[in-house]
């Protein structure tokens, strides 16, 4: 008997908590098209590589580093993403979400590629720097190897010191 006096009450708060639900849902989903959206441009940098320009997007905010490459379908020839930190660390990327095979360049202080690591598109392995590094630059994969960039050889650019 008791539950049939909440029934009215219930019955009244139905449409509220549906339009409640269905709010919900929206959100999820407008968050769910933000996550597979791909960034927009980021401001650049030019950095040179030797006779080559590289115009570099700069991901500077936890959002910018966070999203990277994710979603883009496509990366011009001497474009890429330079990732700037405040203090040098080890830093790791993977590539979930990211539809572009790349190759990373984990980067000193002064502009030195302290490594590099190709990495496969949509795979959560990790690839890290073999040191503590502010900077890592994604550019195409194979656009270092094209150009014979190793370890050790130095980019020059504003973000560098020196």
């Amino acid at each position: 008997m008791t539950a049939d006096l909440h029934r009215p009450a219930l019955r009244r708060r139905r449409p509220a908590l549906l339009i409640a639900l269905s709010a919900l849902t929206g959100l999820l989903a407008l968050g769910a098209q933000a996550q597979q959206a791909p960034q927009p441009k980021l401001r650049t940098v030019d950095i040179t590589a030797g006779m080559h320009v590289i115009k570099a997007e700069l991901a500077v905010t936890p959002d910018e580093q966070a999203t990277g490459m994710m979603m883009r379908r496509d990366m011009p020839g001497n474009e890429g993403m330079l990732f700037v930190n405040e203090a040098p660390g080890v830093r790791c990327f993977w590539m979930k979400n990211t539809l572009i095979p790349l190759t990373i360049a984990f980067i000193a202080d002064d502009g030195t590629i302290v490594n590099l690591a190709d990495m496969q598109p949509q795979s959560e392995q990790s690839h890290c720097s073999a040191q503590p590094v502010r900077f890592a630059l994604e550019m195409r994969q194979g656009w270092f190897a094209k150009r014979g960039l190793k370890a050790g050889f130095r980019l020059r650019g504003r973000p560098f010191q020196g």
